[in-house]
């Protein structure tokens, strides 16, 4: 067996059901190796749309994304999508050929550009450790939670591979995502958040999505210390259902949620960094407020807001030992009343937030368009959303029925992701109805992978928040005066161009538009639908304002 198609072979061996990618004649063999060994193959129709596909599929199902590309260009497409997951710690194996000659046209430093961007570089050194080097490489993404490239030289992919396709140990299935052991904290650490949750009176919890597995031992140690519950934007959904969920701490915080995680005593984050988006620039934590944070990075704790207090360890081990050490010493007072309960059910959602609806002219406000298609979109649904000025409104006035049902590619802030994210998700959760929300601009970059989501025959809603701008850069620079001619458009048909790609289509421009939807709801949604949303671009939102502040 050639080293590609043992590579192939033991990466199937692994657990690998499903690859993203886009093949050339670099990643042909190691491509179909997977497949004949059990593997979906996703065909992309760009690279860096098939990076991200990969990145959301492993976000939701708890599997290693893998994505396989053609050597030189076929990595460098593919890079902005390696970057998003890099900067998320996405448990992401990227298998790219090499052109190891420096006089091929293909030639490039791939290594370099993989730890540019946070990747870790590994490479097929020979034919006698080629599975060994890839079992090295998937077992590195898994159990680190890091995006790895792993370089297929072309010289070396066509050798004969020293170990037997029934010998190598990649079948064991030794190195599945998931199967470490959950780091402990010191017994030190753990006393010390105990004694802190002890003393305090109006804790708030924040978790991450380093926290997405720790649902039931972060909320049994809540109701123990008297804690509300808040998350980061990645992890939206994790405590749905608790009648002490604030939701999104940060700039989607509603004024409630605001209002109560300003006012805590002791903030403690789980799995979650704590950056300036969370904190609203740290305007969310009171200074006198003590700060906790429970991470498995070390280096993590800290890095974007003072902690008082690092506990390194596992979210779910760490809660565990302190909701037992919590047990021993008693109950402390706690905020939780049923007046507060009532408050925020029926205040802390953005829906039920007081607002003038702007809708007129030929346009739609997007809040009333979100709130409208909420009402009219099944709860079992998983949103992804792309970057942009108009990303709040679909992730704060859509609702979603857990943290398996939000996908947030954000951490890159690069827009153009979210239809591809949308169909990352998809394949992970066939079981809930995919709805893609994208600004215009996102739209159109992105827009190659309407016929990935019309071939796969995902019945999938993409709604278009169209503004006929760069949205962000018009609110941000529009109060110097500037000249806005560069981030402004034409109108463009998103309709038409969805109907050109195989989708049903509805342009909105106030809420009565939206009967068609019902129409496609009910069947046999056998085809994408794509919802071109005309909205009100008079200011920006809500969350780009929180955010300009810190600019």
């Amino acid at each position: 067996m050639i080293v590609a198609r043992a590579v192939g072979a033991a990466l199937a061996g692994l657990g690998v059901r499903t690859v993203f990618g886009v093949v050339g004649s670099g990643n042909f063999h190691v491509t179909n190796a997977l497949v004949e060994h059990g593997a979906r193959f996703v065909a992309a129709r760009h690279e860096g749309g098939a990076a991200t596909m990969a990145d959301a599929y492993a976000r939701l199902s708890g599997e290693v994304g893998v994505v396989t590309v053609h050597q030189g260009p076929g990595l460098t497409n593919a890079l902005t999508g390696i970057t998003e997951a890099a900067k998320s710690r996405t448990p992401l194996l990227v298998l790219a050929a090499e052109a190891a000659e420096p006089r091929s046209n293909f030639h490039i430093g791939q290594s370099a550009l993989a730890e540019a961007v946070g990747a870790v570089a590994t490479r097929v050194e020979s034919p006698a450790t080629a599975v060994a080097d890839a079992v090295r490489a998937y077992r590195l993404a898994a159990t680190g939670r890091r995006t790895v490239l792993l370089n297929l030289p072309l010289g070396v992919q066509g050798q004969e591979a020293s170990t037997p396709d029934d010998a190598h140990p990649a079948v064991s299935g030794e190195f599945a995502p998931g199967g470490e052991a959950a780091a402990e904290p010191s017994a030190a650490a753990a006393g010390a958040l105990a004694e802190v949750l002890a003393g305090a009176r109006r804790p708030v919890f924040i978790a991450g999505r380093g926290a997405r597995r720790a649902r039931r031992e972060i909320e049994g140690l809540a109701d123990r210390a008297g804690a509300l519950l808040a998350t980061s934007a990645v992890a939206r959904g994790l405590f749905n259902g608790s009648p002490w969920n604030l939701d999104v701490s940060g700039g989607f915080a509603s004024p409630l949620a605001a209002e109560l995680i300003r006012g805590a005593d002791v903030v403690v984050s789980w799995g979650c960094a704590l950056n300036m988006w969370t904190t609203r620039h740290g305007a969310l934590v009171d200074p006198s407020a003590t700060v906790v944070q429970v991470d498995l990075d070390a280096a993590a704790i800290g890095a974007h807001h003072r902690a008082d207090l690092a506990v390194t360890g596992d979210t779910a081990a760490t809660a565990r030992a302190v909701t037992a050490l919590l047990d021993e010493a008693g109950h402390p007072e706690s905020r939780r009343t049923p007046e507060l309960a009532a408050r925020i059910a029926r205040e802390v959602a953005w829906r039920d937030v007081p607002y003038a609806d702007t809708t007129g002219g030929g346009r739609v406000d997007p809040r009333t368009l979100s709130i409208a298609l909420d009402d009219l979109l099944p709860a079992e649904r998983v949103l992804s959303v792309d970057s942009g000025n108009f990303m709040g409104y679909p992730s704060m006035f859509l609702s979603v029925p857990d943290e398996n049902g939000f996908c947030f590619t954000q951490a890159f802030q690069s827009i153009g992701l979210g239809l591809a994210t949308a169909v990352g998700a998809a394949l992970a959760r066939p079981d809930r109805l995919p709805v893609a929300a994208l600004g215009d601009g996102g739209a159109l970059m992105g827009a190659a992978e309407l016929e990935t989501v019309v071939r796969l025959g995902l019945p999938m809603v993409i709604v278009i928040y169209d503004d006929e701008a760069y949205g962000a850069e018009v609110h941000h620079f529009a109060p110097g005066g500037h000249p806005l001619d560069q981030v402004r458009f034409p109108p463009a048909d998103f309709a038409a161009i969805g109907r050109g790609f195989g989708c049903a289509a509805v342009t909105v421009t106030e809420p009565a538009d939206l009967g068609p939807v019902s129409t496609w709801l009910d069947g046999p949604r056998d085809r994408p639908l794509l919802i071109h949303a005309k909205v009100v671009a008079d200011r920006g939102s809500w969350w780009l304002e929180e955010a300009f502040r810190g600019h």
